[in-house]
């Protein structure tokens, strides 16, 4: 998001804040009702354009938001969608995406209130592992022409009682509304929203035998060391590497592996 929608966003966010930050509110519930919104705005293409139609005032746009989601949303998921509605943004469809990721937001500050977030990013990460390693898996859950019914039944067959409620319910709407996006980037999106709402960092670390609790903090405290903030560590374990650690922040990849090792005395015979 660039320009207005950016500004917009980030008063979204600390609306949000305030409400999850309130424990007599439903986290979890206003989780459901902005995912419906968007789901709402998203069939309603004439409808979200005229929620951010610049032409008419912040206020028009609030009010008549208000007016159609009332009697389907409490007031607290109301006021914050006519808040996010006030204000300006840059193309209609940023307003839609800003409410999805509020969704998610609401669902992991839940998570967060149950001393569950460690758990829940854990999760998805091992999910999203998973998946990658089973293509018939993913192409069913990727799957455009099957039932959002169908998806959902499998999925409460592999999660349902081995995973955190608020795991599966993510995870759900992940699959069943992917909105354009791949299901690898769907749920790298719900990782860093995840690691935000404690400012933390995510570092895959990929390794060839499973690190103990010892190196984990030890690489842990490093890592916050050179970065400056908490780092959450998502490990993987992964024999080729043949030794020694591979980690991974965003874009950016540190190697102190064997394998990386000896692909450099490689190249460096063959230059």
């Amino acid at each position: 998001m660039n320009g207005a929608s950016r500004e917009a966003l980030a008063s979204a966010r600390e609306q949000l804040d305030v409400l999850t930050d309130d424990t007599s509110v439903d986290a979890a519930k206003l989780a459901e009702e902005l995912a419906a919104v968007t789901a709402l705005l998203d069939r309603e293409v004439s409808l979200r354009r005229v929620l951010t139609d610049p032409a008419q005032t912040g206020e028009a746009r609030a009010d008549l938001a208000r007016r159609l989601l009332g009697n389907r949303i409490s007031g607290s998921a109301a006021d914050l969608v006519a808040g996010m509605v006030h204000s300006r943004w840059s193309r209609s469809r940023d307003l839609t995406d800003a409410i999805e990721e509020l969704a998610y937001s609401a669902e992991l500050a839940d998570a967060q209130r149950a001393g569950a977030l460690d758990e829940v990013e854990d999760e998805l990460f091992r999910f999203g592992r998973i998946v990658s390693s089973a293509p018939q898996l993913r192409s069913a859950l990727t799957d455009s022409t099957a039932k959002a019914s169908a998806k959902t039944e499998l999925l409460h067959t592999l999660l349902g009682g081995r995973a955190n409620p608020a795991t599966e319910r993510l995870v759900v709407r992940l699959v069943t509304a992917p909105r354009g996006r791949s299901l690898e980037a769907g749920l790298d999106a719900l990782s860093k929203l995840a690691a935000h709402r404690r400012d933390r960092v995510v570092a895959v670390v990929t390794s060839a035998v499973p690190l103990s609790e010892g190196q984990r903090q030890r690489l842990g405290a490093a890592l916050a060391t050179v970065y400056g903030r908490q780092i959450h560590l998502n490990l993987d374990v992964d024999p080729e590497v043949l030794g020694g650690v591979q980690v991974r922040i965003g874009d950016e990849v540190i190697n102190g592996t064997i394998a990386d090792r000896l692909d450099e005395v490689a190249r460096r015979m063959a230059g």
